[in-house]
């Protein structure tokens, strides 16, 4: 134990990023993300649109899991689950939420904070139809969250569905989209010697975002 302690003290990952200026950010959070996304993704960053969805539990303790970001409407960030599941009840409790997004391969990092609505039915419906057939039938295979005594329950249950549903399966009642509407945006990039940039984006009502930097 002692030598793997030893040996996580050591790790550590040297940047060296141009530094991140106020003038190289565009003035909307929400079009900044979009071009650091486009950009993760074109540097061929697995799962690029994947992040850390954490919110709370009925004790106020934090809960964290990997969700993918699937759109950017009406300056929300979509995504969908089953509202069964353990993130959605606990969004339904309290809707306060953040998503961090670890583009550490580029030296960059994205945290959003906001809160959490259902996202509106007709897009929803629309996002279903467009999803992979197997990946429907998975959304009534699962119970999310639910406890699950074996592979084999679930693998049947996925076989029940593709019998019941056939080559069409409907969108099930208990499963849709989220949308975090972004009250809080921070890009992060590293820099050398740990002089890292950070940036922070805060909401102004009516339709406005003040931005500072942040001491790394």
């Amino acid at each position: 134990m002692t030598d793997w302690n030893e040996q996580l003290s050591e790790m550590r990952e040297e940047y060296d990023s141009v530094p991140l200026r106020k003038s190289d950010l565009k003035d909307c959070p929400l079009e900044q993300f979009s071009l650091w996304l486009e950009e993760a993704a074109g540097a061929g960053i697995p799962d690029s649109n994947a992040c850390s969805l954490a919110t709370v539990d009925e004790e106020s303790r934090p809960v964290a899991r990997a969700v993918l970001l699937k759109g950017m409407v009406d300056d929300c960030f979509v995504f969908y689950t089953n509202f069964k599941s353990r993130k959605a009840v606990q969004l339904g409790n309290s809707p306060s939420a953040s998503m961090h997004f670890p583009w550490f391969a580029m030296q960059r990092q994205v945290m959003i904070t906001g809160k959490v609505e259902k996202f509106e039915e007709s897009k929803t419906e629309e996002y279903f139809r467009s999803r992979p057939y197997f990946s429907k039938l998975g959304a009534w295979a699962s119970r999310q969250s639910e406890d699950l005594d074996s592979r084999e329950t679930l693998e049947k249950a996925f076989i029940e569905a593709r019998e019941k549903y056939g080559d069409d399966p409907p969108r099930p009642p208990y499963w849709g989209g989220l949308a975090l509407k972004p009250e809080t945006v921070e890009f992060w990039q590293g820099g050398p010697h740990r002089l890292h940039d950070r940036f922070l984006f805060e909401r102004v009502e009516p339709n406005g975002w003040s931005v500072r930097r942040l001491y790394p």
